[in-house]
């Protein structure tokens, strides 16, 4: 195990040392959630609890929910939380489960405010299988690990709910088809490495039963020409700003 601290101190998480780590993406996230003090959150895959926690640290008084296949996992999540002293009900749920185990575990349809994950990305077809199946479950899609995701959100989700999601840049398509049935007021926050790189992920929240128009937002460059982290982005690492989709 290793402490990390995030949000320039604001939260400390113990994680393993090796599989799935928490870090940038999982920070990004929360700073591009639109949640409010009051609603219900959330956190699909949650892992140790990085992005849920970072949100609530964001935003006190969310009601904050972290859904975790692992059960190790998960009771690392509850162990986070009560660390750094944040509410926060530990589900230990595969995301792809019933609707009738989901209203089991308290979450029900039409029940919630905000949805945030960070899911298996990787294409099983390109990326190496590791021999540590909880590691290959946190990094590696199937074919319908994203369908099915989309799915369980636009379930539990309110109307006019948010669902906020980060992939893979080069996996758009499989993005907006996903979000075709059930959501739309669909936004997209492309990140960079730097100027020169293409997109390395995409920041994309959705509104259930939304009807705006898909919205492209400027990208966000981590990385000045020099190689250097931005000083914007370092202070929104640090909790001290938010990313455009996380305005209403």
């Amino acid at each position: 195990m290793t402490e990390d601290a995030f949000l320039g101190g604001q939260l400390v998480l113990r994680q393993p040392k090796s599989g799935h780590r928490a870090g940038h993406d999982a920070m990004l996230l929360a700073a591009a959630t639109p949640a409010r003090s009051g609603d219900r959150v959330v956190d699909f895959g949650a892992g140790v609890g990085a992005a849920g926690l970072a949100l609530a640290r964001r935003m006190p008084g969310v009601d904050l929910v972290l859904v975790e296949i692992d059960p190790a996992l998960a009771e690392l999540a509850r162990a986070n939380a009560n660390a750094n002293a944040i509410a926060a009900d530990v589900k230990v749920l595969d995301v792809e489960a019933t609707a009738e185990t989901f209203a089991a575990n308290g979450l029900a349809p039409d029940s919630v405010d905000v949805v945030l994950t960070n899911p298996p990305f990787n294409d099983a077809g390109r990326h190496r299988a590791s021999p540590d199946k909880v590691r290959e479950i946190a990094h590696v899609a199937t074919a319908t690990t994203l369908q099915g995701w989309v799915h369980a959100a636009r379930r539990i989700l309110k109307s006019n709910g948010k669902l906020v999601l980060i992939w893979r840049a080069d996996g758009i398509a499989e993005v907006l088809q996903a979000l075709d049935r059930g959501f739309g007021s669909v936004e997209i926050l492309p990140v960079h490495a730097d100027v020169t790189a293409p997109a390395i992920r995409i920041l994309v929240r959705a509104t259930k039963g939304g009807r705006a128009p898909t919205r492209m937002h400027a990208g966000l460059l981590l990385n000045d020409e020099s190689g250097l982290p931005k000083k914007e982005v370092q202070e929104m690492l640090a909790g001290k700003g938010r990313l455009p989709l996380a305005v209403p």
